[in-house]
């Protein structure tokens, strides 16, 4: 997702864990597709944004074969998007606010709220929770970042009622990634070199999100940027995941895995972390459905192929452990990862160019590896996607 620019921000976070030490329309036939590792297999629906081109394309895998269902046009770039819990609406945000659209059952988009935004701010980030009855937001400030709950009814949209906004005080910071707990209890927004925020968040409140002072995690090295972060799933979660460039030294990205159960307490890490993310800037995290694997998505220069680092995490009742299993190479500049709702595939955007989609398949004799099986360009131009979103 990229940066939008918002208004100047006046309050103030609390430091929590200071950084130390080192650690590391109608498809329009243009796409071309190739087939590497083969596969029988089919997918759930995905959305892929498209920056260049201002468009939203809809994609499904059947049988092997990747199928476009459709292309929707924007009327300006495109800067995040989101789905809904149920799968049945997804939100993308622009440089003109949030626009709605329904999902049909084929996978089509329909346009919703008479074409108008459901949010005028011009997020960089955006998630739904899990109860589906706010729709969040992340905008950069001069001085922070500002934070917008916007409440929603079963049809997606705006309810009229209270907005919710915080504004958090924050040096440095920048809006990279968004992510709500399965709990529904924190907003955790990776903030580049101001470090991550764990906010707290309550769903039946007026204004769910939780004033300052809230946490903030800082990136581990002084000169580190924290890019992505991610929650394991369900609705009890094991631990959450930060993404930070400029690991070992300097010289490589890196993952942090946390115990969530620390949250509020003293924060405590998983064995092993922080680990070496395979590459040098870990732009997306995707911990997999059954919470088993997770993988991260990395940059490692503007004209080389990117990577997939799979890990593994292990244990119980906050004594886990992550470790890597096994890399993927990726198109140029990675910058988003989804699972599909079949749990067949992993699916991959790069915005640098290559094959700027690629789809995965778990590798059935070696656990936690990704196999290549699918390679296709989105639309005309191949540095376009920075986003993608598939039906839960």
């Amino acid at each position: 997702m990229k940066i939008a620019r918002g208004a100047r921000l006046l309050l103030a976070v609390t430091p929590f864990l200071a950084g130390c030490g080192d650690f590391w329309q109608a498809p329009n036939g243009s796409s071309t597709t190739t087939t590497t590792t083969s596969t029988t297999l089919s997918s759930g629906n995905f959305y892929v944004i498209n920056s260049a081109t201002d468009q939203i394309v809809a994609y499904s895998i059947n049988s092997g074969t990747l199928n476009q269902i459709g292309v929707s046009n924007l009327s300006a770039a495109p800067t995040a998007i989101a789905m809904s819990p149920g799968g049945g609406f997804l939100y993308v945000s622009t440089g003109v606010g949030i626009y709605l659209y329904t999902i049909g059952s084929n996978g089509a988009l329909t346009l919703g709220n008479n074409g108008g935004v459901v949010s005028s701010d011009p997020a960089s980030a955006i998630a739904v929770d899990p109860s589906g009855a706010w729709l969040v937001d992340a905008v950069e400030g001069t001085s922070g970042l500002q934070l917008t709950a916007t409440p929603i009814n079963s049809s997606g949209l705006y309810t009229k009622a209270s907005v919710g906004t915080q504004a958090y005080t924050l040096a440095n910071a920048s809006v990279e990634q968004l992510a709500i707990s399965g709990d529904d209890r924190y907003v955790f927004v990776a903030a580049g070199q101001g470090g991550t925020l764990a906010i707290p968040f309550t769903a039946g409140d007026a204004n769910p999100l939780a004033p300052p002072p809230v946490s903030l995690i800082a990136p581990l090295n002084a000169s580190g940027s924290d890019l992505s972060v991610a929650v394991d799933p369900g609705t009890a979660p094991r631990v959450f995941y930060i993404g930070e460039v400029l690991g070992s030294g300097g010289t490589t990205g890196g993952l942090r895995v946390f115990n969530y159960g620390s949250l509020g307490g003293t924060l405590t890490q998983a064995a092993g972390s922080p680990i070496a993310s395979g590459g040098l800037s870990p732009r997306a995290i995707l911990p997999i459905a059954s919470g088993d694997y997770v993988y991260v998505a990395n940059g490692t220069g503007v004209s080389s192929a990117g990577s997939i680092g799979g890990f593994s995490l292990t244990g119980s009742d906050g004594a886990y452990t992550i470790a890597a299993v096994a890399t993927a190479t990726t198109g140029i500049q990675p910058y988003g990862l989804a699972e599909d709702s079949t749990a067949n595939f992993v699916l991959a955007v790069s915005e640098g160019g290559s094959y700027d989609l690629e789809c995965y398949i778990f590798d059935t004799t070696t656990a936690g590896q990704l196999d290549d099986t699918i390679n296709s360009a989105t639309g005309a131009d191949p540095t376009d996607p920075i986003g993608i979103a598939a039906a839960p």
